[in-house]
């Protein structure tokens, strides 16, 4: 079997979200789905799934190849267990990423990207220790308007990137560098270059997607 790059969206969809940003953030899978499609080397080797968060986690797409990703319905409500997602992509990560064994090469890294506009009302320990465990992936962590915690965030990967506000400009733009980012990706791997380990293998975030330092 040809190695995958996996892909995960971890999407924050807690209340806080409902009305134009979890309309821009359901536009932004769709535009990320069709623009990685018109992408030969995304089509052979890029694997989407979707985790979202509220009040609890649930994994709403399993590890997928593009060709037959749906997008799922994603609404707006409850709280942020943010905490929870953590564990479960963790877990899920455990269980859908092939490991590399003596005969045979695994997936490659995973590139995982997490957005939440405010700050997580459950406990992150455990979800962070389990995340840390994993070490197999890149997280690029999206903190969208100004009420995201993004302390929180930088507790969970070095690479955090800030919105100013969390409008369909602005969440389309972060998506549109989300399908850059993962087409460079394939792009490497297709190539049998090095795997993609920071923000400096990504493309230049577009003006409206800060990297925070």
């Amino acid at each position: 079997m040809a190695r995958r790059l996996p892909v995960y969206l971890v999407l924050d969809t807690s209340g806080s979200m409902s009305g134009e940003p979890i309309e821009a953030v359901k536009n932004g899978v769709q535009i990320l789905v069709s623009t990685l499609r018109q992408d030969p080397y995304a089509l052979e080797t890029a694997y989407l799934s979707v985790i979202t968060f509220n009040s609890s986690a649930q994994q709403t797409v399993p590890l997928t190849e593009l060709s037959a990703f749906q997008t799922p319905p994603i609404s707006a409500t409850g709280t942020t267990a943010l905490g929870e997602a953590l564990l479960l992509l963790a877990n899920r990560i455990d269980t859908e990423v092939a490991k590399t064994t003596a005969d045979t090469k695994g997936d490659w890294k995973p590139l995982i990207f997490l957005m939440t506009d405010g700050s997580p009302t459950d406990d992150i320990q455990q979800g962070l220790s389990a995340i840390r465990a994993t070490k197999k992936a890149l997280i690029v962590a999206c903190a969208a308007g100004s009420g995201a915690d993004v302390g929180v965030l930088k507790q969970i990967t070095e690479v955090v990137v800030q919105l100013d506000t969390a409008d369909a400009d602005t969440i389309k733009a972060f998506f549109k560098w989300v399908s850059a980012s993962v087409t460079v990706g394939s792009q490497k791997v297709d190539q049998g270059q090095k795997e993609v380990t920071g923000l400096d293998d990504l493309p230049p975030p577009p003006p409206e997607v800060n990297v925070v330092i």
